[in-house]
């Protein structure tokens, strides 16, 4: 399983990260200062750090010439948003930075962007019956092959890895058919109906109204 440290010191932020990292199927680890921080990469390993800047006892500026070494990547959080601390984070290592307050649906997709970047996503991931193998490009339900097309394992794929995550209609179709769509456009409900038909989705597959779509573990 994919572990993300996150290294943040405003606990209701820090706590609200970790749900969602876990309800999309992450293991995470939170500390609340730079210094726990770097004695526990002493001891284990991680797959993506999410870090504060404003840190007590080591900054996150500080902690990255620390962490560079290891070759982790780094998402940075910040409340500054000046182009000079923008261009530090990027400079010093990160993959990505993100200003406070940020949506946390959109700090999961950036998470999912640098984890394909560095090619630590699973391979092979489950939800109930259904295994998706995005190497080999196969989706079985209860060790049956069902058949998808291209399109409906893109989508199948990105609700799987964000289940329990409600995911918007714009973000669905940016990452799967690219900037250029109709906002009147149907495509992505069909392809949801046949997904729904193909691997007997009921109520896991949710529609949200008047936003998108998710797939929901069973209670």
């Amino acid at each position: 399983m994919i572990r993300i440290l996150v290294v943040e010191d405003e606990k209701a932020i820090s706590d609200l990260i970790r749900l969602n990292l876990m309800k999309a199927g992450y293991q995470c680890v939170c500390v609340y200062n730079g210094m726990k921080a770097a004695d526990l990469l002493e001891t284990e390993n991680f797959d993506l750090i999410i870090l504060d800047v404003m840190l007590p006892e080591l900054n996150g500026f500080e902690l990255m010439e620390y962490i560079r070494p290891m070759g982790i990547p780094v998402i940075f959080l910040t409340a500054k948003d000046s182009l000079k601390d923008r261009m530090q984070g990027l400079t010093s290592g990160a993959e990505d930075y993100m200003v406070k307050p940020f949506e946390v649906v959109e700090l999961l997709a950036r998470v999912n962007i640098v984890l394909r970047r560095y090619h630590k996503m699973e391979q092979k991931i489950t939800f109930m019956d259904i295994e998706l193998d995005s190497e080999n490009q196969v989706v079985t339900k209860a060790g049956k092959e069902v058949e998808l097309t291209p399109k409906e394992f893109e989508l199948l794929e990105i609700l799987m890895r964000n289940r329990n995550i409600t995911l918007f209609r714009e973000r669905i179709y940016e990452e799967i058919w690219g900037t250029e769509y109709s906002v009147e456009s149907r495509t992505l409900d069909l392809h949801i109906q046949r997904l729904r038909k193909k691997l007997n989705l009921g109520a896991e597959l949710k529609t949200v109204f008047k936003a998108g779509y998710r797939l929901e573990d069973k209670a």
